[in-house]
Formats: C-alpha cells, sequence, structure tokens
C-alpha cells in the first residue's frame, strides 16, 4: 500500500510540473488530466471512493473538456504571453510560497493534534457523511461554490463568442433580401458532339 502511494503520488508531481512548464496548452491541459486521474488513485487508496469518482467525473469529464475547448477556441497569442513570462516571476515566487507556507502549517497541525476536534464516526458509508456536511453543515458555502462556478462558466462561452476579424457572421436581413439574379448567372454553352 505504501508503495502504490508513492508511486502515485511521484507521477502526481510529475505531471503537476509538466501542467506549468509544458510549451503547448493542450499538452498541459492533458498532464492536468493525468494529474486528476492520479489523485483520485490516492483517493481510492485512503477510502474516499465517492471524492475519486467525482474527481474523475467531473473535473476530468466536465471541466478539462470544457477547458480544452475553450484553449483551442480562443486563438491566444502565446509567442506574446511568453515574453511577458518574466514579469509574473516574483507574483508567482509569492503565491508558491504562500501555498507552501499553507500546506505545511496544515501538516504540521494535522501532526500534533492528531485526534483532537474530530468529528464521531458516522455509521454507513463515507458518502452518507458526505452528503450530511455538504447539504446540512456546509450548505451556503456549497452554494457559494456553485455561484462561482455558474460564473466561470459564463465568462467562458462569453470569451468564445467574443468577435474577432477572421470571424464570418451571418447577416439575416441581407439573406432575405437576396434576389437569384443576384446569385446565379446563366451561360450558353455550345454542345460538344462526342467522337465516334
Amino acid at each position: 500500500m505504501t508503495f502504490l502511494f508513492y508511486f502515485f503520488a511521484a507521477i502526481l508531481v510529475f505531471a503537476g510540473l509538466r501542467v506549468i512548464t509544458a510549451r503547448n496548452p493542450v499538452h498541459a491541459a492533458l498532464f492536468l488530466v493525468l494529474a486528476f486521474f492520479t489523485a483520485s488513485a490516492i483517493w481510492l487508496l485512503l477510502q474516499a471512493e465517492f471524492l475519486a469518482i467525482a474527481l474523475v467525473l467531473v473535473y476530468v469529464g466536465a471541466v478539462m473538456v470544457l477547458f480544452l475547448f475553450v484553449v483551442m477556441m480562443l486563438d491566444v497569442n502565446f509567442e506574446d504571453l511568453r515574453l511577458k513570462f518574466r514579469s509574473y516571476v516574483p507574483l508567482g515566487i509569492i503565491v508558491g510560497a504562500l501555498v507552501f507556507l499553507e500546506m505545511a502549517l496544515a501538516i504540521t497541525a494535522s501532526a500534533i493534534g492528531a485526534g483532537e476536534g474530530a468529528p464521531p464516526p458516522v455509521a454507513g458509508s463515507n458518502t452518507r457523511a458526505l452528503g450530511r456536511l455538504i447539504y446540512v453543515d456546509y450548505v451556503y458555502p456549497f452554494e457559494i461554490a456553485a455561484v462561482v462556478l455558474l460564473v466561470a462558466i459564463v465568462a467562458a462561452i462569453t470569451l468564445t463568442h467574443r468577435k474577432r476579424k477572421d470571424s464570418k457572421y451571418q447577416d439575416p436581413g441581407k439573406q432575405v433580401k437576396v434576389r437569384r439574379e443576384d446569385r446565379v448567372r446563366l451561360i450558353r454553352m455550345p454542345v460538344e458532339k462526342k467522337e465516334s
């Protein structure tokens, strides 16, 4: 069991590094899919079956497909973004240090106070316990997360429908006013005779 955890963790770390170092955004998204799959495998090892299948179905099945669609439809100039990459390095270092500090604090707090304040075990499956927590104890944060996801979906759709110079649009008013003479031209051609 320990070997499997370290095996999946190594793949997860590698996939996470490739997400941020891949030059092609489609390759980065595919490495993110690999990271989600390995994270769900780790959750299966922790006997959190519902979280594992939810990660695969929701993130890999829906969010990543939407992300790939947006990446391929936006027509982003990645060369221009790469030129400005160095200006984002200080902010990236600050955010990375904060994330590392938060994880270190969470790990040390859980190691020091293991078992303190833990909720009593609930009879039944972990899916029932998770549903009780989400829909009873944490219903308002759950609804806020749903609203945030809805706003993200609307923003993604808005970005894909923005006007571009190379996009072709139909004007129904012009289509209704079209006459046959504007579209069809009759040409008289001599009949060709077959040689026998």
